[in-house]
Parts: structure tokens; sequence; C-alpha cells
């Protein structure tokens, strides 16, 4: 249940155009339903504004196809991270209206109109190979309701690409900074723009790249001021911090 709701609830059993049995009713999935294998958090979207998001990594199809129908039920949007394939196509089979990026391994769901910030969350993101997570940040950003603008491949092997590109991450609100192999593009943004910078650091590289750990390091260890780091490969979470700072009255 999302705040609109509640409130409308509220509203109806306040007219007389509702009864309090009836509230109740509704009320009762509050604050969460034991499916018996998770625990959906029905609550969410009214304590941060935002509702549950599903983690599919480690899911079973029959689970994850379960947590989108039982999410659609009341309304939210619905967004699974790390989604298969194969997890799109049962949920299709139920919901029409599903999408899956394939590139972000994402699967959205659009049960209500989604209000488009009028100020935007620039990702940047250093080289192609990078795309897999900022794919997932910016499904993740555009269904919390953020207006997003990409900018791909403008990595430091060659930084003159960046600079064609800086009115565009200047414009933003806040900006995510999606690299791997060294992880030094963050640093190099950090210092052109008067935004925070949020750094997702990538699995991308070689094996001196431990993984990612490297470009974690990097960036963790930037000398440009106003950059904060997520979790190697974690798009989602960048996205969603992003978002939280672009919609802040």
């Amino acid at each position: 249940m999302q705040k609109d709701n509640l409130e409308l609830l509220l509203k109806r059993v306040q007219s007389g155009e509702m009864n309090t049995e009836d509230a109740l009713k509704q009320l009762q999935k509050l604050p969460f339903t034991d499916m018996g294998f998770a625990m959906i958090d029905n609550h969410r979207a009214i304590r941060v504004g935002y509702p549950e998001v599903i983690y599919s990594e480690g899911k079973t199809v029959e689970q994850v196809t379960a947590i989108v129908e039982h999410l659609s039920e009341s309304g939210v949007n619905v967004l699974a991270t790390r989604a298969t394939k194969e997890m799109f196509e049962a949920v299709l089979s139920f919901n029409p209206n599903a999408l899956y990026n394939a590139l972000g391994r994402t699967i959205t769901v659009i049960n209500s109109t989604i209000k488009e910030s009028e100020s935007y969350i620039a990702i940047v993101a250093a080289g192609t190979s990078d795309l897999p997570v900022v794919e997932e940040a910016y499904e993740t950003a555009r269904i919390l309701g953020n207006r997003v603008e990409k900018v791909i491949d403008v990595g430091v092997a060659g930084i003159h690409r960046l600079f064609s590109k800086l009115d565009v991450i200047r414009g933003a609100r806040v900006v995510i900074v999606v690299a791997g192999m060294e992880g030094a593009l963050a640093s190099v943004v950090g210092g052109l723009v008067d935004k925070p910078v949020i750094a997702v650091p990538t699995s991308v590289g070689y094996g001196a790249s431990f993984g990612g750990i490297s470009a974690l390091l990097t960036m963790l260890n930037s000398c440009a001021s106003g950059v904060t780091v997520v979790n190697i490969d974690n798009g989602f979470g960048a996205a969603y911090s992003a978002s939280i700072i672009n919609q802040l009255k």
C-alpha cells in the first residue's frame, strides 16, 4: 500500500463511503504478508516512499513470479533486479505489461502512473562493458520517478569524450559514475562538477582488477570531494540513493 492509497482509504471512511469493517480488512494486509518463503513488506512504501524491490538472484522462477504477482495486486510499480529471461517469461504469462531489460537483467511492471522529476540524474559510464550496471541503475531510477540522462563510453583512456558531454553532466542534480578497470573516472568527474557523485565500481577488467576490488579501492581513496561509493556492480543501490537526493524538496 502506498501513502496515496492509505490517505484515500481514510478519507473514504471519514466521509462514510466505506465502513470501518471493510477498511480493517484492507489494513489487515499491513505491515507484511507471510508467503512461507518470503515476508513481503507491504508497509515499506508508506515508511520510506518506495515499495519493496525484488532481488531475484538465488530465488526460483516460481518465487519471483509469486512475489511480483502479490506486489502487483497492491497496485504498486514492481522492479525485480538480477532477473533471468525465464523469470520474465513466467511473469509475462500473467502480466502482459511486464518489460524486460536483458542487458540490465531487470523486470519492471508499471501498475500506476509515474510522475517524472523535473531535475534529472546523469549516469556516466567509462566503457561499453559497464553497460549492464548502467542499465540496472537506469531502470531503477526511472521506475522511482526520475528523469535520466545516460553518457556512455567516456572513460579516461579517451578523456576528450567526457569533456564533450560536460553540459549534460553538470546539468544533473546528482551524478552516478560507473567504471571498472582502475575506476579513475569517478575522481575525474568529481573534480569537474558541483553535484553529488555516486561511484559504482564494476567487475570489468583483467585479473589484477580482482573482480572490481581495484576500482572499488580507487574510488574509496578518491581525492575529489563529494564522491561516495556503493558496492561492486550495485547499479540498483546507486540509483536508489540518487533518487532520494534528486527528489529532496
